[in-house]
């Protein structure tokens, strides 16, 4: 009967431990109902902070393409106050064009494209600027004329 007990006394205690660890990995455990909340707070917040993100990048390529405007416009006036005229073309800015005497370039080490990917436009004498130059960007859309360019004479 010693034994007996002994065996009795650990299956008693065996059914216990095996109840508790089960009991604390139940309260370890996520329900369903908590899961479904955490997915659509997390589907909220992605509602609210993606567009948002999304408009950004269009404007930050915005903003690049200024700053690439005024950094060809300060090579153009460096090349005019060098040579007394505009350049014919913005190849002129980084090669010694033939009929300029006192060229002191290159002013730009390359001609950049817009943060679209097309090329900047420069027209000599501009349509916007008579008595000087149009620089523009066609934007997104690649066709010049439209709402979304970026030239010097826009804000």
């Amino acid at each position: 009967m010693n034994i007996q007990t002994k065996q009795n006394k650990f299956t008693i205690y065996d059914l216990r431990f095996t109840r508790s660890l089960a009991r604390s990995l139940a309260r370890r455990a996520f329900t369903l109902v908590e899961m479904l909340l955490v997915v659509t707070i997390i589907g909220i917040l992605a509602a609210l902070v993606i567009p948002k993100i999304v408009g950004r990048s269009e404007q930050a390529r915005t903003t690049a393409a200024r700053a690439d405007l005024s950094a060809i416009k300060t090579a153009l006036d460096a090349f005019e106050v060098d040579n007394g005229y505009y350049p014919k073309s913005l190849g002129d800015l980084v090669t010694l064009p033939s009929n300029a005497k006192n060229w002191h370039g290159p002013y730009l080490d390359k001609i950049p494209s817009d943060p679209w990917g097309n090329n900047y436009n420069y027209y000599f004498p501009g349509k916007h600027n008579a008595n000087s130059y149009d620089l523009v960007s066609v934007g997104p859309d690649a066709k010049e004329g439209t709402d979304d360019d970026v030239g010097n004479w826009t804000k």
